[in-house]
C-alpha cells in the first residue's frame, strides 16, 4: 500500500515486471479521501496493470476504511479476487459477505482474530491471522470445525484465540507477535525499527501465555 495513486502504479508495475501473479490494494493514506477517490485509485491499477487484486482493508494504517458499497462497485470488475478485512467492524465485514451474494466467486477473509470463528460460520472463505504464524494447527481446528457446522467447537476454539490473543496487550502487538514468534524458533523477534523489540518482563508475560496454551518457548 502506498499514500497516492502515482507512486502505487509504480510499484503494481514493477510486480508484474518481477512476475507477481497478483497484487494486494489498500486505500490511499496520508491525506483523507472519500469512498469516489478509493474506487478511482484502484481502477486506475487496474489499467495499469493486467494482473488481479485482492483489495485491503486496514484503516488502523490508512485511517481511510474501504466501505461495502465501494468494495460491490469494485468488484463488478471480475479482477477484484476479493478482500482481506482487519478492520474490526464486524457490521462492514458482512457488508463484504453480501458481495459473494452477486459474485459466488468473491473471496472475504478475515484479518481479525477476534472475528475469527463468527466469519467462518458466516461463510467467509478463510482467515489470515497473525497469530497463524506460530499456531497454524489451531487455526486449521478452527477452519474445519466451522465448516463442519460445529458451532461448539467453534466456540471453544474461539475462547483459545481470545486467550492467546492476550499476548498482543504487551507492548506494541507487533513486537509481541515477533516475541513470541522467535520463542518457538520463528525469526529473531527484531521489529522494523522505529519499533524496539519486546522488553524482558514483557516477554516473560508471552512466554506464560504461550506455556498455557500447551507451547514450550524459548527465552
Amino acid at each position: 500500500m502506498l499514500p497516492a495513486t502515482g507512486p502505487a502504479i509504480e510499484a503494481a508495475r514493477q510486480a508484474a515486471d518481477d512476475g507477481a501473479d497478483a497484487l494486494v490494494v489498500g486505500s490511499p493514506y496520508y491525506f483523507s479521501v472519500d469512498a469516489a477517490a478509493q474506487q478511482r485509485h484502484v481502477e486506475a491499477i487496474l489499467g495499469a496493470v493486467s494482473l488481479p487484486l485482492l483489495l485491503y482493508n486496514i484503516p488502523q494504517a490508512t485511517h481511510n476504511p474501504l466501505r461495502p458499497e465501494t468494495v460491490a462497485q469494485l468488484a463488478q470488475d471480475r479482477r477484484i479476487l476479493g478482500i482481506k478485512d482487519s478492520a474490526g467492524d464486524f457490521e462492514a465485514f458482512q457488508g463484504f459477505l453480501a458481495v459473494k451474494k452477486r459474485r459466488a466467486d468473491f473471496r472475504v477473509l478475515q484479518g481479525n482474530e477476534h472475528f475469527a470463528s463468527a466469519s467462518l460460520l458466516l461463510r467467509g472463505d478463510g482467515l489470515v491471522p497473525g497469530m497463524a504464524n506460530f499456531a497454524p494447527a489451531l487455526f486449521v481446528a478452527l477452519h474445519r470445525a466451522a465448516a463442519a457446522g460445529d458451532a461448539a467447537a467453534c466456540v471453544s476454539l474461539q475462547e483459545e484465540i481470545a486467550d492467546l490473543c492476550t499476548l498482543h496487550t504487551h507492548g506494541h502487538w507487533l513486537p509481541a507477535l515477533k516475541a513470541a514468534c522467535a520463542m518457538l524458533g520463528l525469526g529473531n523477534g527484531m521489529p522494523s525499527p522505529p519499533l524496539l523489540p519486546a522488553t524482558a518482563e514483557q516477554r516473560r508475560v508471552i512466554a506464560a501465555i504461550l506455556t498455557r496454551h500447551g507451547f514450550q518457548p524459548t527465552p
